[in-house]
């Protein structure tokens, strides 16, 4: 079984390839841009002829928030175009596809979300700025093509790879002695080991399901971060107290830290259906964050 992996340089990339010798039964194959340029359809018909992939993994996106309200054509390009000719690619070579997209398809100010458990994969998408646009826009552009994908809505990832709000924390423990904090944005961190981990759950579920003849009726649209909630705020005191780092930390509201993207003010999905359907069991954001 071949699985090839966008954006391997990424943040969910590597977390991807940090575990991939646990499963042995999985022949990965990891792309990062100078190999495969998801906004080149020429380019990516070479390497899905020369690969041959049976899934196809797309952690690769446009993710700097803020400068997507400038660099609109890029993230246009990356987010709408790339998640497009990879959706075309893997209809050509019946190629099963995982789209990774955020919890920024919404607007987070939803009322009636506070009383459930958060979004669902039902609730109507309303971003704000153009990342979310762009990835919402992305997201269908895979579903007007074929059927055979996975769009895994996510939050709040960080690991030890790449650029992520935990290592940013990290480095401004080393280099400050007090720092503000946005309390009154809420989601839930999501740890890219625990994310990574999930798609290949989903990719091992549905082989086994295709090889004894069950349905693929289960592709579709998931959430998954890690279990419960929190504020910025909250995640940034928790990252200073495992790493045993001393700081002045101050909640402070959004509107004392202005940003040109808007952000959710509440962005916390709700993962029933995904534990329902591949039986996953989800770890809180403080256990993952301590692991």
């Amino acid at each position: 079984m071949v699985v090839l992996v966008t954006g391997a340089n990424g943040q969910l990339g590597q977390a991807i390839q940090s575990i991939s010798k646990k499963h042995p039964e999985v022949a990965f194959v990891f792309c990062d841009s100078s190999i495969l340029d998801i906004t080149n359809l020429i380019n990516i018909n070479q390497v899905f002829n020369q690969v041959k992939p049976n899934y196809c993994i797309n952690t690769a996106a446009y993710t700097a928030v803020d400068k997507a309200e400038i660099e609109i054509e890029k993230a246009y390009l990356i987010n709408v175009i790339g998640a497009k000719n990879l959706a075309e690619a893997c209809k050509e070579n019946s190629t099963i596809l995982l789209h990774v997209s955020t919890d920024f398809v919404f607007d987070g100010n939803t009322t009636s979300i506070l009383e459930k458990n958060g979004y669902t994969e039902e609730d109507i998408p309303n971003p704000t700025g153009v990342y979310g646009q762009t990835k919402l826009e992305g997201e269908k552009a895979i579903q007007e093509i074929f059927d055979n994908y996975f769009i895994i809505r996510t939050s709040w990832v960080y690991s030890k790879f790449a650029n992520n709000f935990m290592k940013t924390m990290l480095r401004l423990g080393s280099e400050r002695d007090r720092l503000s904090v946005v309390n009154d944005q809420i989601g839930t961190p999501t740890n890219a080991v625990d994310l990574a981990e999930a798609l290949i759950k989903i990719i091992l579920y549905t082989e086994y399901s295709r090889n004894v003849s069950f349905s693929d009726s289960n592709f579709g649209i998931y959430n998954f971060s890690n279990e419960g909630q929190c504020s910025w705020y909250d995640f940034a005191n928790k990252i200073f107290e495992e790493n045993n780092i001393t700081i002045d930390l101050k909640p402070i509201p959004t509107t004392s830290y202005p940003t040109p993207a808007k952000r959710p003010a509440f962005s916390v999905l709700d993962k029933t259906k995904i534990k329902r359907v591949f039986g996953l069991q989800i770890n809180k954001w403080e256990d993952s964050l301590q692991k």
